[in-house]
């Protein structure tokens, strides 16, 4: 009996052996089989940034276009579109590297310069700020992230050529884009976004800036760097003496449709993620947007005694602005309000604000994202709902709303003006003593299309 036991307990230990000898490997497969990408998460945000792109190309495009006359629309779209090429290989070199890596709390270092080392987990989700207190896992490729990123980085710049509509050199916009990317908007994204930035961590004491999708990042840095634009380049030949009406404004009721849809990829999918905060942010995109225009349709129509197309889409364009920065934050009844006062205060800064002060903001690159920026970062700190900042270390959310908050948004709205305001000065003249600005009186007249790219609309 006992010589059986020995050989049943010996072939049990054999049989067991295989067993054994596979543990570490499933040792070493358990945490890879942990570290996968969502592939929900990931369909949503490789949509979202198709969406985003579109936003420039072709729906700024034809924004812009539509609003000029028709001896510049070519050059205007042309103005999206070669800032998207520009940027997209600017971010590729350094922008991305610049604003997300860790670096300092001011800039972030060159450890992705060129993306390096991108590829080398190609198929592994990442955790944003590695190794820093603030680390956020995410559920997507770095290159994806990167590459969502990416389109924020292409819009914002071309935001900023509302301002200087019709008059600027094609050579020296290329110039002024390229450093303006690298000057202005990295160095802010990475205060506001990046989990080592100062303003990410709480300046002077205060909470973190609320930005969901770049109310500062975005708007208030476009707006306040196309206001300087126009200050510094003057007004247009004929501007107050001449017809400057738009050429097409079916173009650019179709570019406020293509931005008004691509928006939900720029808030919603700043959840990066397929959650319930992308569906809120979505849901209060659309409320403060129809909300924005509804108001500025009826401000004008008071004033005016008529409710205009280009205002009812400024309009709509102003509660797209105003509602990002807030939207993962907000429910939708501050939503609607934030998009009531986009709407009232953006068709006044439009319009009187403008023509009180006697600048030549061209398309209203201040009017509406600049100011409208400012709104709603402000009203962020307002009507902020802090169960919707609730993580896994944070179950019940952050504090966010009320004094102390506001304050910090009144800290980063001011940061972001005078930042964007002083180096977009400094860019400018830079690149004024380089090529040149502006073209001539006789070439404005003229128009870009045949001066700059020779070419016309038939």
């Amino acid at each position: 009996m006992k010589t059986l036991m020995k050989r049943a307990s010996l072939a049990a230990g054999l049989a067991v052996l295989p067993l054994l000898a596979a543990l570490p490997a499933w040792a070493e497969d358990a945490p890879a089989a942990a570290a996968k990408i969502d592939s929900g998460d990931t369909a949503w945000m490789l949509t979202s940034t198709a969406l985003v792109l579109m936003m420039t190309i072709p729906g700024l495009a034809l924004f812009y276009a539509g609003m000029v006359r028709k001896k510049n629309v070519l050059g205007t779209m042309m103005q999206s579109f070669f800032i998207c090429c520009l940027i997209t290989i600017v971010w590729m070199i350094a922008g991305y590297s610049l604003a997300f890596s860790n670096g300092s709390a001011y800039i972030g270092d060159l450890s992705r310069f060129f993306l390096a080392g991108i590829a080398d987990k190609y198929d592994q989700p990442f955790t944003l700020g590695l190794g820093t207190d603030g680390a956020s896992v995410k559920t997507i490729p770095e290159s994806l992230f990167m590459m969502y990123q990416m389109t924020f980085a292409i819009i914002t710049p071309a935001l900023i050529a509302g301002a200087f509509a019709d008059r600027m050199k094609f050579s020296a916009m290329c110039i002024f884009m390229v450093l303006w990317s690298l000057l202005v908007y990295s160095p802010i994204a990475h205060w506001v976004w990046a989990p080592t930035g100062w303003l990410a961590l709480g300046a002077f004491g205060l909470p973190s800036a609320a930005d969901y999708a770049g109310g500062t990042v975005v708007h208030i840095n476009a707006g306040i760097a196309g206001l300087v634009c126009a200050l510094v380049m003057g007004k247009r030949v004929g501007y107050g003496t001449e017809n400057m009406s738009p050429y097409n404004l079916a173009f650019a009721v179709i570019g406020a449709a293509l931005l008004w849809v691509g928006w939900f990829g720029f808030n919603a999918g700043s959840a990066v993620a397929a959650d319930g905060h992308a569906a809120m942010a979505m849901t209060v995109t659309q409320i403060a947007t129809a909300a924005a225009a509804i108001a500025w349709t009826f401000a004008e129509w008071v004033a005016k005694g008529k409710p205009s197309v280009l205002g009812a889409i400024s309009g709509a364009v102003a509660g797209l602005v105003a509602i990002t920065p807030a939207s993962g934050f907000v429910t939708p009844g501050p939503a609607l309000i934030i998009g009531i006062a986009a709407g009232v205060i953006c068709f006044w800064s439009a319009t009187s604000l403008k023509h009180m002060l006697g600048y030549d903001d061209s398309l209203d690159a201040f009017g509406v994202h600049g100011v409208g920026g400012i709104v709603g970062a402000l009203l962020t700190g307002v009507f902020a709902y802090g169960p919707f900042t609730a993580t896994k270390d944070a179950p019940l959310g952050v504090n966010i709303g009320g004094i102390a908050q506001f304050e910090a948004q009144v800290v980063a709205v001011l940061v972001t003006v005078i930042w964007s305001g002083v180096i977009t000065f400094i860019i400018l003249k830079i690149v004024d003593v380089a090529v040149g600005l502006r073209i001539t009186q006789e070439e404005e007249r003229e128009g870009m299309d045949v001066v700059l790219h020779g070419e016309r609309l038939g």
